[in-house]
């Protein structure tokens, strides 16, 4: 187990890129620290319950999703973490099925988004969650090289996004969601 915990620092190194008089604050995680480990693991497990096992978070794959060419936010709320967002390199799922149909695959121009998840008792309350996704969006853009933004949604979501948004590819069913998803890419 000791070997697992190799090249973990103690306390989160973050940039706190936006917060409000509320006690709501969005952060840059430039390398995840001991501290929020657990918390995001947490988090991650609204994913697994809906989507499988294969999207939580552990102390194994936290790092390949929060590090410094990645880029995750969290959301906190009063010290707790009560949401993420992660957008990756589309190069990272190179060897994806689904990431081979993208036309920009080698282009190092896109981001895909890996998680964005919100607590239920946040969602849809005080816009946490879409100031969290504002904030992304609003940062993925200054990054010079990026140029779109894609990722996986439960077809008909993709529709309430604002922006120019392209439908790839229709999953009838994504990993082990019984929904039909839709593979979307929006020009940032």
């Amino acid at each position: 187990m000791e070997q697992l915990t190799l090249g973990i620092i103690e306390k989160s190194k973050v940039k706190i890129i936006a917060s409000s008089g509320h006690s709501f604050q969005i952060e840059l995680v430039e390398k995840i620290g001991r501290d929020d480990i657990p918390k995001v693991i947490e988090v991650s497990e609204i994913l697994a319950k809906k989507f499988g096992k294969k999207w939580l978070l552990g102390k194994n794959n936290i790092n390949k999703y929060f590090n410094q060419d990645t880029l995750p936010f969290i959301a906190r709320f009063k010290n707790e973490i009560i949401g993420y967002i992660i957008g990756v390199p589309l190069e990272y799922f190179k060897n994806e099925s689904w990431a081979r149909i993208d036309v920009n695959l080698n282009k190092n121009n896109t981001l895909y988004t890996y998680a964005f998840v919100m607590k239920e008792k946040y969602r849809k309350k005080g816009g946490y969650a879409k100031t969290l996704k504002r904030i992304f969006l609003n940062w993925a853009k200054k990054q010079k090289q990026i140029e779109y933004i894609t990722g996986h949604v439960e077809n008909g979501i993709h529709k309430n996004f604002s922006g120019q948004i392209e439908e790839v590819k229709v999953y009838e069913k994504w990993f082990d969601s019984k929904k039909p998803f839709i593979y979307y890419r929006r020009i940032i």
